[in-house]
């Protein structure tokens, strides 16, 4: 949009195997959730924020071990825990096709994100920019228009699909060796 990063309030949603929403303040990326762990929105994959004390319970249960449990948070949580795949396209495809538990997963998944998206926007403080979507799941383009429908009042979206992430990493790198750019401590 012509303007750079350091000049804007962003809200960054990455869709992948876990989903992270990010709050970006003027160059700064000042909150995220930490998907590594199963935190936020549940995802392909994660299990997302869970209530504590069922999770207390499970954990002292007795029937799990520690690397079970965290199995079922990182790795056979979110769709693979509901549906058994963790291909966003398949669920969006069993959601269309008329499957009633794909499409209450595939809605609860959206309605999830722009939860964690709302949160980022009082982070915030109202002030935000634009709407990021980014990672593989945001070339569906019904992933776009529910956002956008959820989301669009806070601010534009845009949608950037795709795994840019190693690409942004070296880009980031040749900055700082150039010059162009400090390393920054977060």
């Amino acid at each position: 949009n012509g303007k750079r990063y350091e000049d804007l309030n962003l809200i960054v949603i990455h869709m992948g195997g876990g989903v992270s929403v990010g709050a970006h303040d003027h160059g700064q990326v000042v909150d995220v959730n930490n998907i590594l762990d199963g935190e936020g929105c549940f995802s392909p994959e994660r299990s997302g924020t869970v209530p504590v004390g069922d999770l207390v319970k499970m954990c002292f249960s007795g029937k799990y071990t520690q690397k079970e449990i965290y199995k079922k948070i990182c790795g056979n949580g979110g769709f693979n825990g509901y549906l058994h795949t963790n291909d966003a396209r398949e669920v969006g495809k069993m959601a269309e096709s008329g499957d009633a538990l794909a499409k209450q997963v595939w809605e609860a998944f959206f309605y999830q994100i722009a939860k964690d998206a709302g949160a980022m926007a009082t982070v915030l403080h109202g002030k935000v920019d634009q709407i990021i979507l980014t990672g593989g799941i945001a070339y569906n383009p019904f992933t776009a228009q529910t956002l956008t429908d959820y989301l669009g009042w806070i601010a534009p979206v845009t949608t950037y699909p795709g795994e840019d992430e190693l690409l942004a990493l070296c880009q980031g790198a040749l900055r700082v060796m150039t010059g162009e750019e400090e390393a920054k401590n977060y």
